[in-house]
């Protein structure tokens, strides 16, 4: 299987959600070797915080197939999917999970807490972590260093304008 491959259409679902200004997380559902759905972070312009990439890949798979099980499938994620994504993958039945970078302060599979492996639950999914790791974290760090120095910037004009009409 060319894990590879699927996570860098996933990269490119991410680089998508950055243009936008979303959280650059992307993730594709592959049945054999088709992408049968896509999806990347659309929470802020669609207003709902259910809309992770994970999420509306899977929906797009279920709607492709017409059943709500994916029997057989594999998710892509560039990142350690949330609690939400991870108890979506279960109960979608994904057989495999693929995602790159890990999510030390909400990871669901690793991280924190692991669901999808609880043996509990009537389902399991495989894990396969890291792949294409370094370019999955690259994205987001970019994201994060270039929404912080926008906040600064934004508070320096401010203080600026304040200091100016202060002045007048």
């Amino acid at each position: 299987m060319d894990h590879a491959g699927f996570m860098r259409e996933a990269l490119l679902e991410a680089e998508k959600a950055y243009r936008l200004g979303e959280v650059p997380v992307g993730a594709v559902v592959a049945l054999g070797d088709e992408i049968i759905g896509r999806g990347h972070n659309l929470r802020e312009i669609m207003k709902d915080s259910s809309a992770h990439a994970e999420m509306l890949a899977l929906r797009e798979a279920a709607g492709r197939l017409g059943d709500w099980r994916l029997s057989g499938t594999i998710v892509y994620s560039t990142l350690e999917p949330c609690p939400m994504c991870a108890g979506a993958l279960v109960q979608f039945r994904v057989k495999t999970l693929v995602y790159g970078a890990a999510d030390p302060k909400a990871g669901a599979v690793d991280s924190v807490i692991d669901v999808v492996r609880q043996p509990r639950f009537n389902h399991q999914v495989e894990v396969v972590a890291g792949v294409l790791e370094e370019e999955s974290r690259s994205l987001l760090q970019r994201f994060f260093r270039e929404l912080r120095e926008k906040k600064t910037a934004g508070e320096m004009a401010e203080l600026v304008e304040g200091a100016r009409l202060e002045i007048e």
